[in-house]
């Protein structure tokens, strides 16, 4: 796991902390370990039908050990073999969050899911909610890939925000949306980028247009406007070009991407550069 990974993890164990801590484990003073000798092997959750503190305290003994993949099926057995006890539904949530501290995040999206279609009025769904949303967060693959991991983890995210609004999770979870639409934002740069490289201009300005009207609070908008600007001359259309130069003057005056786009405006359009902010809007080109 890189450090980044772990911080995210570290992160998120404290807004998990209510899920680990306001049940107490059940009969601490029962045997951790299965199978007798608590050595850990592989099939240690192979077991036999077992009472439900000796299962979960397993489980939770694994999951303070580092051994999360192993805590996960043990809190898999407290739900198959004892359904119907009120330590089910805790360990539904516990197994979720041991897969996901295993990085199997399909595994820990699954178990979720279950508790929430069980469950869907719980107390604890929002930490549900959130731990499905983190997982999608946690699987986001850079600008060059596909991003429809992203695009779950925004609308996943958006999902927690709007469902509890005055939770924890939601405040981290609108942090996090921010991100996610950076990204998002980067892609399509990326994308737009190449199409210019290409020499397709209005296929790039439709891109650069996209970050300018979807992402403007981003930080790739002032280059998304100087990049239409870029566009928009090659396009042989210096009225649009001047209108996306002079957002990018109001907006960001001072940026790299302003200068850039007022030399360009000058020697390629020198009519429109003469005022390039006046009476420019602040969104929108």
């Amino acid at each position: 796991m890189t450090q980044k990974s772990r911080l995210r993890k570290n992160q998120f164990r404290s807004l998990a902390l209510v899920a680990l801590t306001i049940v107490a484990i059940p009969a601490l003073s029962a045997c951790a370990s299965l199978g007798g000798g608590g050595g850990g092997k592989p099939g240690d959750t192979n077991y036999v039908a077992r009472d439900v503190n000796t299962l979960y305290a397993a489980a939770k003994d694994r999951m303070d050990r580092g051994r999360y993949k192993e805590s996960a099926a043990l809190f898999d057995e407290v739900e198959r073999q004892h359904p119907y006890s009120p330590w089910a539904r805790r360990a539904q949530l516990m197994s979720a969050f041991s897969y996901y501290l295993a990085n199997m995040h399909n595994e820990s999206i699954g178990s979720a899911q279950r508790f929430l279609a069980i469950h869907p009025g719980n107390k604890d769904a929002p930490y549900a909610y959130y731990l499905i949303a983190l997982n999608y967060y946690e699987q986001m693959s850079d600008v060059t890939r596909d991003q429809k991991i992203t695009q779950s983890a925004l609308q996943s995210l958006g999902e927690v925000a709007r469902r509890y609004p005055n939770t924890d999770y939601a405040a981290d979870a609108k942090l996090k949306m921010d991100l996610v639409n950076d990204h998002l934002a980067g892609k399509e740069m990326e994308i737009g980028r190449f199409y210019e490289r290409s020499g397709k201009w209005l296929a790039a300005s439709m891109r650069f247009r996209e970050v300018v009207d979807k992402y403007q609070t981003t930080s790739h908008a002032p280059e998304a406007l100087f990049r239409l600007t870029e566009t928009y001359l090659a396009l042989g259309v210096p009225q649009e070009a001047q209108k996306s130069a002079a957002v990018l003057g109001r907006n960001y005056p001072g940026s790299k991407w302003y200068d850039r786009a007022y030399q360009l405006m000058q020697k390629h359009a020198p009519a429109q550069a003469a005022a390039p902010a006046s009476g420019a809007a602040t969104t929108g080109a």
